[in-house]
């Protein structure tokens, strides 16, 4: 079972950029697909990105296409968010989270969650 812990969030203005990182453990990432979703305050969890297993198929919310990027790191055993042109809307916690069998965006199809990193986006 594959242990999850995102790094990377902080404040930043807007316009600003920051890379987000979700290592793993307690099994082998390459073996998942991955997914990026955000929490706002007093909203629902929402689909940010996510990327196959092999890094081959990527997907997008449309409100960050152009913006974000997802990528893997096989050698470190590691997701990353790339994020850049930030809004205060960016403002959430970011979670990443692994599933088995492809891509989703769909938040219930991922059983393995990290715990978050806080994004606050300044105007």
């Amino acid at each position: 079972q594959v242990q999850l812990v995102e790094s990377g969030g902080g404040s930043v203005q807007t316009g600003g950029s920051l890379r987000l990182s979700c290592a793993s453990s307690g099994g082998t990432f390459s073996a998942y697909a991955a997914g990026w979703f955000r929490q706002a305050p007093g909203k629902e969890r929402e689909f940010v990105a996510t990327v196959s297993e092999y890094g081959r198929t990527t997907d997008y919310a449309d409100f960050v296409k152009g913006r974000f990027t997802i990528s893997r790191d096989y050698a470190k055993n590691t997701v990353s968010l790339q994020m850049n042109s930030l809004k205060p809307e960016d403002t959430a916690l970011y979670y990443c989270a692994a599933r088995v069998w492809g891509v989703s965006s769909a938040a219930s199809e991922y059983p393995f969650w990290g715990q978050g990193t806080l994004v606050t986006v300044s105007s």
